[in-house]
């Protein structure tokens, strides 16, 4: 069988899972959050922090309980890694530096999970299990919560209430998020990947040198890492490593993983705002925007210039053999189209092109299919201003699900697709500016221009992964990217809670013959070529200086 071959039956295989998965777990969701039931346990969480579920929010108070409760997160956890060298199950490991902990917090509490450190030679099990396993779950259940108060504007009308965030969030994390994980840790396990709390020790001799490798609660940290879109992992070589993804198999389960709740949020999102073909006009988009990236990057990878490609039969520099070029370029795009940041390949040694697919992936705002939450909200951002644009083309007032998108709403919605593109954009040209971030650069040119332009779209965009090459463990690096990292994840909420509240308070508009028919093929074409022209006319210049010139010139 051919790679090829083989890559295409991955793919067959991954839609088949996601496409029975979806309409369970997508009704599943709504009834989680449109439930008025409350679990024992649940009833416990509440008490012990004074929340009142039942209360109703309007998006101001929506918002101050998501800040507050990422900013004791981030607090927490930078203090865990202070005073790790004094916490038991350290392994020895001294306390983390002040800049890089502060990074650190940032990331796992804004759901990026990017790592400027080696995992098994600066965390102990303690930080791990206690620390950054636990960010996973309730960063990815804030980014779910706010997602479901947009769809709940949307749903709801002459009220500005939109739930419960404590209720959403404690929700989202006990009866979602904590239970497939599980059942993912044992299926990783039986897959060979490792669990335990084992210390340090020596496996053997390496290069006239001792080899040491410590153990760890891997398989239920990579469960949670993949299906909160998170990213970070146990170990430096993340994915790569046969500790956390020994074979296709728990390849292709980790890339399912990441897929799985941010499709199947479109139907919970077609459900919950009574409109099941709303939700599939959403699928179909996310759907075509994936497959066509998926086949982009395959074509790339396994196109044979030169002799060194032929013989391995397309691009591997970077690459596992054990997974290949379908196998690791399968991973590449599912893991930078949404926000989960995790790799089984090194993207600095894909091809020009094929980087640049990895940046772009990215730079679309992670809504094809996107994080967990992130990506749904992100698109129905999208899709009003698809709905404003043909609007405009045809004089008519542009309603989305029966509301009206005014003056106040499209700003909202200006507001939040400008706001990434200029963290990335403004630090990157600032690193290149100074002369001491190009020295972390460990290429010239484009390439490692595309290093520094990698690193704040990974940021910015809540990814996390890294296009290696960039000495990223530096002061410079590690507070701009920690602030890029906070400021792209909170300041698009802001907006995206604000456009909710509006939303909710508007009365219904009936549907009139000239009304726009949103749940058509022609209008996900349209909200399509939205995305890809947006981010194109933003992207396009930089991405020529880097990915693009590399490519023309090899």
């Amino acid at each position: 069988m051919s790679s090829q071959i083989a890559g295409v039956l991955q793919l067959t295989v991954l839609i088949a899972a996601l496409g029975l998965a979806y309409r369970p777990l997508g009704d599943y969701m709504a009834k989680v959050y449109s439930s008025e039931k409350h679990y024992a346990p649940e009833k416990w969480i509440y008490k012990a922090i004074g929340a009142n579920p039942a209360a109703e929010m309007r998006w101001p108070a929506y918002l101050r309980g998501v800040l507050a409760f990422s900013a004791v997160s981030v607090l927490f956890l930078y203090l865990m890694q202070r005073v790790q060298g004094s916490l038991p199950g350290s392994l020895g490991f001294s306390s983390i530096d002040p800049d890089q902990a502060f990074n650190t917090a940032a990331s796992f509490v804004a759901n990026t999970n990017w790592q400027s450190y080696y995992g098994e030679q600066a965390m102990g099990h303690v930080v791990q299990t206690g620390g950054l396993a636990v960010q996973n779950f309730v960063s990815a259940a804030v980014g779910m919560a706010v997602a479901v108060a947009l769809v709940r504007g949307f749903a709801r009308s002459r009220s500005g209430e939109l739930g419960n965030f404590w209720a959403d969030l404690v929700r989202g994390t006990v009866r979602i998020l904590l239970p497939i994980s599980v059942i993912g840790a044992i299926v990783l396990v039986a897959c060979g990947a490792i669990q335990n709390f084992s210390g340090i020790h020596q496996v053997g001799q390496f290069m006239g040198g001792t080899q040491e490798w410590n153990g760890g609660a891997v398989a239920s940290q990579e469960a949670i890492k993949e299906l909160g879109t998170n990213g970070g992992g146990y170990f430096n070589a993340n994915s790569a490593h046969p500790f956390e993804n020994p074979n296709p198999l728990s390849n292709l389960f980790e890339i399912f993983l990441i897929l799985l709740i941010p499709f199947a949020l479109t139907r919970t999102f077609g459900r919950m705002v009574g409109s099941l073909k709303q939700g599939y006009a959403i699928l179909g988009t996310m759907a075509v925007i994936w497959v066509g990236f998926v086949a982009l990057m395959m074509w790339t990878e396994f196109a044979h210039r030169g002799p060194a490609f032929e013989i391995a039969g397309g691009a591997m520099e970077g690459k596992e053999t054990r997974f290949g070029i379908a196998g690791s370029s399968l991973f590449a795009v599912s893991t930078t189209l949404t926000s989960t940041g995790a790799v089984n390949s090194f993207h600095s040694s894909y091809t020009g092109f094929g980087g640049g697919i990895t940046m772009l992936g990215m730079q679309l705002g992670e809504i094809a299919p996107g994080g967990v939450g992130s990506g749904l909200y992100g698109m129905l951002i999208m899709a009003i201003i698809a709905v404003f644009i043909a609007g405009l083309m045809v004089g008519r007032t542009p309603e989305y699900l029966g509301k009206k998108i005014g003056t106040r709403q499209i700003k909202f919605a200006a507001c939040y697709i400008l706001i990434t593109p200029a963290l990335v954009l403004g630090f990157t040209a600032v690193a290149m500016a100074l002369p001491t971030p190009g020295n972390s650069m460990t290429n010239t040119g484009a390439h490692g221009f595309s290093e520094i332009l990698y690193a704040y779209t990974s940021g910015a965009n809540n990814n996390g992964s890294a296009f290696a090459g960039l000495n990223a463990d530096t002061q410079w690096f590690n507070t701009t990217i920690g602030i890029a990292m906070l400021l792209g994840r909170f300041l698009p909420m802001v907006f995206v809670l604000a456009l909710a509240g509006s939303l909710a308070e508007q009365k219904p508009v009936p549907e009139t013959a000239g009304t726009l028919r949103t749940d058509k093929p022609l209008y996900a074409g349209l909200l399509v070529g939205t995305i890809l022209i947006i981010t194109g006319l933003t992207y396009f210049p930089a991405l020529a200086l880097g990915p693009l010139a590399e490519g023309l010139a090899s």
